[in-house]
């Protein structure tokens, strides 16, 4: 923030406004800088979701929240101990999700299976 070119003899109303100016562009600048603060929680769960090339990560988002919500329903002991049993399986998801997740490129064989009516 450079400070606003005033002339030598300058009024008290321009210096007024000079003041008003300047707490006008500090203030934007500390908006500016909480917003960045507020959003990189969110900016680091997308780059987790491009990361993982999930198509429908909103969705798999929601059902592991409301997955959390059920299982931690009844008190901290019930989300605890789920978490310790679910922990050794965390991997397997994570390449679970990856393969079903990646999308199929157009010259691809379709999957096995039966035929479309």
């Amino acid at each position: 923030m450079t400070p606003p070119r005033l002339p030598e003899h300058a009024s008290p109303q321009q210096m007024r406004k000079a003041l008003v100016r300047m707490r006008l562009e500090l203030h934007r600048q500390e908006l500016h800088y909480e917003t960045l603060r507020l959003t990189q929680p969110l900016q680091q769960v997308r780059a987790w979701q491009q990361r993982l090339n999930l198509r429908h990560a909103p969705l798999w988002g929601l059902a592991g929240v409301t997955l959390l919500g059920f299982l931690g329903g009844r008190g901290s002991g019930g989300l605890r101990r789920w978490l310790r049993q679910a922990g050794p399986y965390v991997p397997l998801l994570v390449s679970a999700l990856r393969l079903f997740g990646t999308p199929r490129s157009p010259g691809a064989a379709p999957p096995p299976g039966p035929p479309p009516p």
